[in-house]
């Protein structure tokens, strides 16, 4: 045994160049036999242990990624512990080292923050928060933090020096950050005022925006329109522009329906005594008319009307009384809203007629069903209206000037 430890004394003294490589060698043997033992057994047992978990919490925290991280760190220690060459070379591989471990640990945090706002998202009351966008400040913070370190760890200059001397260059900095503090300030007014919120129904007309929020980060918010496509908005423009979020409509589980339908007024009369009695049969208005009849016969009475002329006294209209059926064959609809504004109105009358607006709420916000429920309603509407001894105005087609040729 001696004699083998004198020959390679001897052999060491003679090659020193061809033992440091060697003794390289071997060290670099010794750091890849830790990385594979960290990497292929620890974390794999880790992983192992983590999945059989009931809780998905451990999952989250202890991830691919993190570990995989880790397992760098444990081969560049080792490392750390030899001497190569000379002492200058020595402090300069043992810094490089060093800024790699720092490295390694910035990004095992960065990965930690990463999970931290996985597991808080999953909670209802940060499911809808833009996490996202302040876990990106703070990786932004941790990463020029991390920079300066490595940097001062490389060059040997002390880090608290290199962090006061960014003083200097703060004008520089906020020129270079402006849009991420842009962002990161109307990140905090969104969530402080509650504006938007991941699922939201947005629409911003002057960036053609009409869709569903699917994604809120710092610098942009992602939106899937209804045509399928998807639109990046700057975070900042929703402060900068007003934008129209759906999220009350949603929220009441009713969709209003907002329409109107143009009346000729040419055919707007007073009910005579056969139209009075044809529309009595009409079922949802038979109480309405009776009431109604009673109620303007004894008006004209108590007054000393003189009925003979029609323009004398109160009278009933078939457009009037065309606005009190819309009302109750809405009300007779399981599909409408009777708790929220429930209105039938006369507007202006203009170039087009008199337009009857519909002002109700559809009990539904799906959008097929409520598209439904709106067609049905004014196929009626549309149908019933000659009932009423009324007309809707439309301009005049060509088949309305071929029957004025003839």
């Amino acid at each position: 045994m001696e004699t083998t430890m004198k020959i390679i004394r001897e052999w060491m003294t003679e090659n020193p160049t061809l033992f440091v490589f060697v003794k390289i060698g071997v060290i670099a043997l010794g750091a890849i036999l830790i990385y594979l033992i960290t990497h292929k057994v620890l974390i794999t047992l880790i992983r192992k242990v983590v999945t059989k978990t009931k809780t998905e919490f451990d999952d989250i925290f202890l991830n691919e990624k993190l570990l995989r991280r880790f397992s760098y760190i444990l081969p560049i220690i080792f490392l750390q512990q030899f001497t190569f060459f000379n002492s200058g070379i020595d402090t300069k591989i043992d810094n490089i080292l060093e800024a790699m471990v720092a490295l390694f640990v910035i990004l095992i945090l960065n990965s930690l923050l990463d999970s931290f706002i996985e597991i808080i998202s999953k909670f209802e009351k940060f499911k809808d928060r833009p996490l996202k966008s302040y876990a990106q400040v703070v990786k932004l913070i941790i990463s020029i933090i991390g920079a300066i370190l490595v940097f001062g760890i490389i060059t040997g200059q002390n880090f608290w020096s290199l962090f006061a001397g960014l003083g200097a260059i703060s004008a520089v900095l906020l020129l270079v950050f402006k849009d991420t503090i842009m962002a990161f300030v109307a990140s905090i007014q969104i969530a402080s005022y509650d504006l938007v919120k991941v699922g939201d129904w947005i629409e911003i007309p002057s960036l053609g925006v009409d869709g569903d929020v699917m994604d809120m980060a710092l610098h942009t918010i992602k939106v899937r329109n209804f045509d399928k496509t998807i639109t990046t908005v700057p975070t900042n423009k929703l402060i900068e522009q007003s934008f129209k979020n759906w999220r009350g409509m949603e929220n009441t589980g009713s969709r209003r329906i907002k329409r109107a339908i143009h009346i000729d007024i040419s055919s707007i009369k007073f009910l005579s005594e056969e139209m009075l009695s044809r529309f009595n049969k009409f079922q949802l208005i038979t109480e309405y008319l009776k009431d109604k009849k009673d109620e303007v016969e004894n008006d004209n009475s108590e007054k000393g009307v003189d009925t003979s002329e029609l323009i004398n006294g109160r009278r009933m209209t078939n457009i009037g009384t065309f606005r009190e059926y819309l009302k109750a064959y809405l009300h007779s609809r399981n599909d409408i809203n009777d708790n929220l504004t429930f209105l039938i109105r006369q507007l202006f009358p203009g170039a087009e007629g008199v337009p009857i607006q519909i002002y109700v709420f559809a009990s539904t916000t799906a959008w097929v069903k409520y598209e439904e429920i709106q067609s049905d309603i004014f196929d009626h509407i549309m149908a019933v209206i000659p009932e009423f001894d009324l007309k809707v105005f439309q301009n005049p087609t060509g088949h309305d000037f071929k029957e004025l040729n003839k």
